[in-house]
């Protein structure tokens, strides 16, 4: 019998190194665990889905169309913006893939590779750090904002260039090679242009420029910084551990950056360069005076003339666009399902109890006051809380649940206020009804569209009444339909789980119909509670009583209505005087069973 040879690996190291060996192979990151290992790891704590982590939760395989289709549901107008983000961030992280898949051909990087930076042109309040963010979340990339009037190229109290960096890491819950493949958003940009003078903050301004230089190509950015005590302590930390001084860098060569601010003034030297090019289509500009239009051919020189660097226009290839919004702007962006500015606004009066909905003709009158103030957007804002806010301070202290804006408490918020606290069954709660069906007949298609792959899968469980308390719970919560079906699905299966328990605890079969079910789901989903804790609720009699009913008729099995669950100790006992009716007691049996 030959022992054990010598050295050989242990178990971790096994996996590690066949880890290495499978993703040199086939390009791709693969990790073997073994059964061991993944048991172990199924215990910790946190670990409660499926869920890839890291750089493997990274959509490197994500489409441009289908990246704009996704940015179309919740941005409206800029079509070219997104058109130009979306196809230029995803060859960008298809890219790297294709990179990481050929590399194991020993082939070297290509040198010289000129990164997607991009470059976004618009007035304050049309969207464009609310783009980066919708596609960094739909991507699973680490994200970071920074501004770039709080930067200098030496660094001071307020931090510099390389803190995004180590940002970026903090966001990536200190995974090092997800950081290195996150986004960094710098606003303002247009503020460190210089204005072509030699003193005062130019030099400054010029300086903050050289210093993203690197960064927004390859360089190392180290993690350990004089001052940041937290990255001092846990270097401290780490020597203390392991008696070794760890370098912890972060390479910048896969993140992306994205720059963007208003350019005032970027529009009158592009007028002047076309003017003097007299070329076809600079009469044709010129005569409408449109700054978008002057902004929309954009080029290199011009940007140099507006006070930026040669070289830091060459790291920023990709330029865009966006559009000021006017009135009707406002007013889709109002209306579309997905804003966040409206359902931010319902969630704040949901965490009172209260639901809150829209007249079309309120949401005009809100546009059009945005629209004055000139902030894009963020207009929007402002003008809803200015009117909502005395009935969010109000409202959760009184009785009222429910409420509609309407046109007339748009315009006079303080009077229609009084007058709902002073009869609040009146009026308002009609309207109320009226907008929620309104809004059911305007989701029900998209609630259908969200059903098909649950139907497909489990077509006993979504039944037309199921889908029906989908579809209010979508309108009554906004949550989105797929995670309403996915939660029905799981507090059906909950019920089904529980009748099997019982019947393995107490021999007793119990089945509850359609309609119970249905009864046990919308409870659950009313009271934000499972399934299961409603069964366990409604069934702490049942062994008592069902032994009284077995004991005269021999009964083992109950099929359970909704009346069971709406009022389940009125129906047990009048299913045991049922059962004592059609069995009555024996001469002589009653002293017997005292």
């Amino acid at each position: 019998m030959h022992g054990e040879p010598p050295n050989f690996p242990d178990q971790e190291t096994l996996e590690k190194e066949l880890s290495d060996y499978l993703t040199k192979k086939y390009g791709y990151r693969i990790k073997v665990i073994s059964p061991m290992m993944a048991t172990e790891h199924a215990g910790e704590p946190g670990d409660g889905s499926n869920k890839p982590s890291g750089i493997d939760s990274i959509r490197f395989d994500m489409k441009p169309e289908e990246l704009e289709a996704y940015l179309n549901r919740y941005v409206i107008r800029q079509d070219e913006p997104k058109e130009v983000l979306a196809t230029k961030i995803c060859t960008h992280y298809n890219r790297i893939r294709y990179v990481k898949s050929v590399s194991r051909f020993g082939s070297e990087p290509m040198v010289g590779r000129i990164k997607n930076n991009i470059l976004l042109i618009g007035p304050t309040g049309v969207g464009k750090t609310y783009l980066v963010k919708l596609i960094a979340q739909k991507l699973g990339v680490p994200f970071v904002k920074g501004d770039a009037t709080k930067f200098s190229e030496t660094g001071y109290v307020g931090g510099d260039i390389e803190d995004l960096v180590r940002e970026l890491v903090i966001q990536a819950n200190e995974d090092i090679e997800l950081a290195e493949h996150g986004i960094i958003y710098i606003d303002e940009i247009d503020k460190i242009a210089s204005s072509q003078q030699l003193i005062g903050p130019d030099v400054s301004r010029t300086g903050v420029q050289r210093a993203l230089l690197k960064p927004m190509e390859e360089t190392e950015i180290d993690l350990k910084v004089a001052h940041d005590p937290v990255s001092q302590m846990q270097a401290i930390e780490q020597y203390r551990k392991t008696g070794k001084r760890e370098k912890r860098t972060v390479n910048t060569k896969n993140i992306l950056f994205i720059m963007s601010g208003a350019f005032n003034g970027l529009a009158e030297i592009i007028r002047r360069r076309v003017q003097r090019q007299e070329i076809g289509f600079g009469a044709q500009v010129h005569s409408r005076q449109n700054d978008v239009e002057f902004l929309k051919h954009v080029k290199a020189e011009d940007l140099i003339a507006f006070g930026f660097e040669s070289e830091f226009v060459g790291r920023i290839p990709v330029v865009a666009v966006l559009e000021p919004l006017e009135v009707e702007d406002l007013l889709d962006i109002l209306k579309n399902p997905n804003n966040p500015i409206i359902n931010a606004k319902k969630e704040d009066f949901r965490s009172y109890g209260i639901d809150i909905k829209f007249e079309g003709e309120s949401l005009g009158i809100i546009a059009k006051r945005a629209f004055l103030e000139k902030t894009g957007a963020r207009g929007l804002v402002s003008v809803l809380e200015k009117v909502v806010l005395p009935f969010e301070k109000k409202l959760p202290s009184s009785e009222i649940h429910h409420l509609a804006v309407t046109a007339d408490i748009v315009r006079s918020p303080a009077e229609e206020l009084e007058k709902l606290l002073a009869s609040p069954s009146e009026g308002n709660y009609e309207v109320y009804r009226k907008l929620v069906e309104q809004e059911k007949s305007v989701v029900r298609e998209r609630v259908l569209q969200a059903r098909k792959g649950f139907s497909e899968k489990y077509p006993l469980i979504f039944t037309s009444e199921r889908t029906d308390l989908v579809l209010n719970h979508h309108v009554k919560t906004g949550l989105a339909a797929e995670a309403v079906f996915a939660e029905v699905e799981s507090l059906y299966n909950q019920v089904r789980t529980f009748e099997s328990d019982f019947y393995e605890k107490h021999g007793f079969k119990v089945h509850f119909n359609e309609q119970a079910i249905n009864e046990i789901i919308f409870e659950a989903l009313e009271q934000n509670e499972s399934a299961a804790t409603i069964c366990k609720r409604i069934s702490v009699d049942y062994d008592y009583g069902f032994r009284l009913i077995a004991d005269r008729s021999g009964r083992t099995q109950f099929i359970m209505p909704r009346e069971a669950v709406v009022d389940h100790q009125k129906y047990l006992d009048e299913l045991i005087r049922d059962s004592y009716k059609q069995f009555p007691l024996r001469p002589g049996e009653f002293s017997k069973e005292r």
